[in-house]
C-alpha cells in the first residue's frame, strides 16, 4: 500500500512539476515577443522622426524658398530675372515633390523587410556622410543575406546605436563597418578611432551597451565589445543563419 502511495504521490509531483515549466516557459515566451515588440514599435518611432526631419528641413525649406520667391515676382518688372526665378521655383518644387514620392514609398513599402542588410547599412553610412565630418568605412558581402524582418531591424538599431554613441561621445574621425557571412554565421564589426571608455566602469554602461546586447540576444547572438581608453571601440555581432 506503502508503495502505491509513493508512485501516485511521484506522478502527482512529477505532473506538477511538469505543468509549472510549462507555465514558466510560456511566461518567457511571452516576455521575449514583448521585448520584440518594444523593440519593433522603438524602429518605428526613430523612422517617423527621420521622416519628420525629412519633411521640415528638406520638403519644408525647398517649398518655402518657392513661396518666397513667388511672392518676390509680385514686386520685379523685369522679364528675364523673373523668368530666372520662375524657372527657380519650377526646380524646387519638383524637387520637394520628389522628395515627398520618396517619403511617401517608404511609409507604404516595408522599406526593411525588402530589403538586404547590406542595403540598409549603405543607407544608414549615407545619412553620416551627408555630415562631411567623417571618415567611413563600408564593406558588405556582394550576394544577398536572408535575414527575416526582425533579425535585420534589430541588427540596424544597433548600428544606429553605436555610430549614434561614436558620433556623440567618442570624438572619433572615422567609423567603420564590415559584414560578412560563412556557412553558418553572419558576423558583423562595427568600430571607431575615438577616444574609448573602460566598459567596467559606470561611465561606460551609461552609452547604450545594455540595449544593445538585449537587441542582439533578442535575436540569438553573440556580442563581444572592445574599448580601451584613448584606442577607440570595436563591437562584433554573430548571429546563425
Amino acid at each position: 500500500m506503502a508503495f502505491i502511495v509513493a508512485i501516485i504521490a511521484f506522478v502527482v509531483q512529477y505532473k506538477n512539476k511538469k505543468k509549472e515549466n510549462l507555465m514558466q516557459l510560456q511566461q518567457q515566451q511571452v516576455l521575449h515577443q514583448k521585448e520584440l515588440l518594444a523593440a519593433q514599435i522603438e524602429i518605428q518611432t526613430q523612422t517617423m522622426q527621420h521622416i519628420g526631419r525629412e519633411i521640415h528641413d528638406n520638403v519644408g525649406q525647398k517649398l518655402t524658398l518657392a513661396s518666397l520667391y513667388t511672392q518676390q515676382l509680385a514686386f520685379e518688372n523685369e522679364a528675364l530675372p523673373i523668368n530666372d526665378k520662375i524657372t527657380g521655383i519650377g526646380e524646387l518644387i519638383n524637387d520637394a515633390l520628389s522628395e515627398l514620392r520618396h517619403l511617401s514609398k517608404s511609409l507604404t513599402d516595408n522599406h526593411i523587410d525588402a530589403n538586404d542588410i547590406a542595403v540598409l547599412l549603405q543607407e544608414e553610412f549615407a545619412k553620416i556622410e551627408v555630415l562631411k565630418k567623417y571618415k567611413l568605412n563600408l564593406t558588405t558581402e556582394a550576394e544577398p543575406i536572408p535575414l527575416n524582418y526582425q533579425t535585420k531591424s534589430l541588427l540596424l538599431r544597433v548600428v544606429q546605436e553605436f555610430i549614434q554613441n561614436s558620433i556623440k561621445h567618442a570624438a572619433c574621425l572615422t567609423i567603420s563597418a564590415a559584414l560578412r557571412k560563412n556557412d553558418k554565421q553572419l558576423i558583423l564589426t562595427l568600430s571607431d578611432d575615438g577616444k574609448g571608455f573602460d566598459p567596467e566602469k559606470p561611465s561606460g554602461k551609461g552609452i547604450g551597451l545594455s540595449n544593445m546586447k538585449k537587441r542582439i540576444a533578442l535575436i540569438g547572438g553573440n556580442y563581444a565589445m572592445e574599448s580601451i581608453a584613448g584606442s577607440g571601440t570595436t563591437l562584433t555581432i554573430q548571429i546563425s543563419i
